[in-house]
């Protein structure tokens, strides 16, 4: 079985900043950690490869320092990392990011394996987005499971998998065949802690760099700020709140004491659910 995990190096979110002409995040100079939801992700992988034996390859996409990145998934006991750079992908939204990903993970493909399953995070925590992992699946014309929380079931020799996938109504068991595409939720394993032998050997082991034409992508008008339709018009961080939150002594009946204070502090607010009581 091959697994191809995408992760992504990310700033941390306690010192992003955006650059004032371009509103993209600088990255120059923050430090920089792998997107927590693809940890999950990563592990998720993990699993199965102990289960069911098999390789693990760590894609990602940044600047050359992204390696730092995939020689930290290499810790956790993946088999090898790639790393797609060049300056043409600088400043990609998301479509012009599934566009390279997709060409990359159809360029291992040919020189490793054929995925069974893809991994990514539910989302990356400077974007919030959700769509890379969906976007890849769809220009890879495989099958996606998303928001998944647990797999239950593989069977490879029938190309079936079963997962556990979270919405707001519960959870749905989802049954598909491979290949396909799976986005992991947070908080549904806990990665592992590397061996040493893992540790050592993605000291020392060389990651594979492909440029955009290493990976086979034709068309460079489709990559970077060029091929990305999405313009940030403004990032910002949202004033505070000059008014404070209100402290409501507590009571023999605290509900009422609540309501109470909801009341005097919107007074027109009693008044429109009495109108709405009566015409009910």
């Amino acid at each position: 079985m091959h697994s191809v995990v995408c992760i992504k190096q990310v700033p941390d979110s306690a010192q992003i900043r955006v650059h004032p002409v371009t509103n993209t995040i600088m990255r120059q100079g923050v430090p920089t950690i792998i997107n927590p939801y693809d940890l999950f992700a990563l592990e998720a992988a993990l699993q199965l490869r102990d289960q069911f034996g098999g390789e693990i390859t760590v894609l990602t996409m940044g600047p050359p320092s992204a390696e730092e990145s995939l020689r930290k998934a290499l810790t956790f006991g993946a088999d090898r990392g790639v790393l797609l750079t060049d300056r043409c992908f600088a400043g990609s939204d998301t479509l012009a990011t599934t566009y390279a990903l997709a060409t990359a993970i159809r360029k291992i493909a040919k020189e490793y394996a054929p995925p069974d399953l893809i991994f990514t995070g539910k989302q990356t925590i400077d974007g919030d987005t959700a769509q890379v992992g969906p976007g890849i699946a769809k220009r890879l014309g495989v099958l996606q499971l998303t928001y998944v929380a647990r797999v239950r079931a593989l069977d490879l020799a029938a190309r079936t998998i079963e997962a556990e996938r979270r919405s707001e109504g519960g959870v749905q068991v989802l049954h598909t065949r491979l290949p396909c595409l799976i986005t992991m939720l947070e908080a549904t394993n806990q990665i592992r802690r590397g061996a040493m032998a893992d540790a050592l050997r993605a000291a020392r082991v060389p990651i594979v760099k492909w440029s955009a034409q290493d990976a086979g992508v034709e068309d460079l008008s489709r990559c970077g700020l060029k091929g990305s339709p999405t313009v940030v018009k403004r990032v910002f961080a949202p004033s505070a709140r000059a008014e404070k939150a209100a402290l409501v002594e507590a009571s023999e009946q605290p509900a009422q004491a609540l309501i109470d204070a909801i009341f005097k502090h919107q007074p027109k607010l009693e008044t429109d659910l009495a109108t709405l009581a009566r015409d009910a």
